[in-house]
C-alpha cells in the first residue's frame, strides 16, 4: 500500500495549522530567528517503524531549510537507542515541528509494531491478519497504511469498495431468518455486481445459509475454535472464511490453526499504544 504524497502534505498542514496556530510562542519568545540546531530522532524502545513521510513533511513544511537525512527504512525493525533521522537546521523551526512529527511516527509506529506482534504470532500457518473500520476519523488511510507496514492486510477501506452484510442489515429487511441472508445477497448482487459480498455469522447455521447463497467471504463473529473447525468442514472451500471478535494475541494463533483464511482484529487501530520516539538536541549554535 503507498499514500499519495499530496494526501501526507494536506494531513501535515492542516496539523501543523492546529498546533502552531498563530505562532509558537516558546520557540519565539526563547530561541533566536538565527540559532541552528543538530538533532537525531531516536527509538526509544522495541518497534516497527511507520510514518517515515509524515515526520519530514512537518519539518520541511515548518522550514524547508532543514537538512534531514533518514537513518532507517519505513516498516524497519528497531531496537532502544536506534537512530531514525538526523537533521540540521533552524532551531527555531525544528523545535516547532517536533511534535507534529514525533505524533504521526509515534502513533503509526505504535500501529505497525502491534500488527506486526500479531502476524508473528500466527507464525507459518496460512492465515492473514486483517484490519477493520475501527480508525480514527480521518486517519483511516495513514492507520490502515501503518497496518501494511507491520504485515497485515488491508480489509476493506469502507463502505463503498466492498458489501458487507451485517445482521441489522438483515433484520432491516424484514423477513424471516432463514430467508434474510440469502434475499441480502441477491440485491447486493444485483445492485453491485462487481463488489465482493461478505456475510457476518454468529452461528453455524447462518454460515451454511450464506455459503449456500453464495458469499464471497464469511464473517465468523466471536465463534469458539471448534465453531470455526465445522465452519470451515462445513464451507469445502466455497467462501474465503474471516474470524473475528477478540481475538487477542493469547488466542490468535489457536483460532488460525482452525484452517480459517483471515482473522481481523479492531485493536490494531482502535487500541495500538503509540510507541516511544524522541527527538535529542545534540547542539544549539547560539547566535
Amino acid at each position: 500500500m503507498e499514500l499519495e504524497a499530496s494526501k501526507i502534505h494536506q494531513a501535515v498542514k492542516a496539523a501543523l495549522a492546529e498546533d502552531v496556530g498563530g505562532g509558537d510562542a516558546t520557540t519565539i519568545s526563547v530561541i533566536p530567528s538565527d540559532a541552528r540546531a543538530k538533532a537525531s530522532v531516536v527509538a526509544r524502545e522495541a518497534m516497527i517503524l511507520c510514518g517515515m513521510a509524515f515526520m519530514r513533511e512537518a519539518f520541511l513544511q515548518v522550514d524547508p531549510t532543514i537538512q534531514f537525512l533518514y537513518q532507517s527504512r519505513e516498516s524497519q525493525s528497531l531496537e532502544p537507542g536506534d537512530i531514525v533521522a538526523t537533521l540540521e537546521g533552524p532551531a527555531q523551526g525544528i523545535l516547532t515541528a517536533e511534535r507534529t512529527a514525533l505524533n504521526y511516527l509515534q502513533r503509526l509506529s505504535g500501529i505497525a509494531t502491534l500488527t506486526r506482534k500479531h502476524v508473528d504470532a500466527i507464525g507459518d500457518l496460512p492465515c492473514r491478519v486483517l484490519d477493520t473500520r475501527k480508525t480514527t476519523p480521518g486517519w483511516r488511510l495513514f492507520e490502515k497504511y501503518a497496518v501494511a507496514c507491520g504485515g497485515g492486510k488491508n480489509h476493506r477501506m469502507g463502505l463503498h469498495d466492498m458489501v458487507m452484510i451485517k445482521d441489522n442489515h438483515l433484520a432491516a429487511l424484514g423477513v424471516v431468518e432463514s430467508e434474510a441472508i440469502a434475499l441480502a445477497v441477491q440485491k447486493a448482487r444485483q445492485a453491485f455486481p462487481g463488489l465482493k459480498i461478505e456475510v457476518e455469522a454468529d452461528r453455524l447455521e447462518q454460515a451454511r445459509w450464506a455459503m449456500e447463497a453464495g458469499a464471497d467471504y464469511i464473517l465468523l463473529d466471536n465463534m469458539q475454535p471448534e465453531s470455526l473447525v465445522q465452519a470451515v468442514e462445513l464451507n469445502r472451500g466455497r467462501c474465503l472464511l474471516e474470524a473475528s471478535g477478540g481475538i487477542g494475541l493469547d488466542t490468535i494463533h489457536a483460532i488460525a490453526a482452525t484452517g480459517v483464511d483471515f482473522v481481523s482484529i479492531g485493536a490494531l487501530t482502535h487500541s495500538a499504544r503509540s510507541v516511544d520516539i524522541a527527538l535529542d538536541f545534540a547542539t544549539i549554535q547560539p547566535a
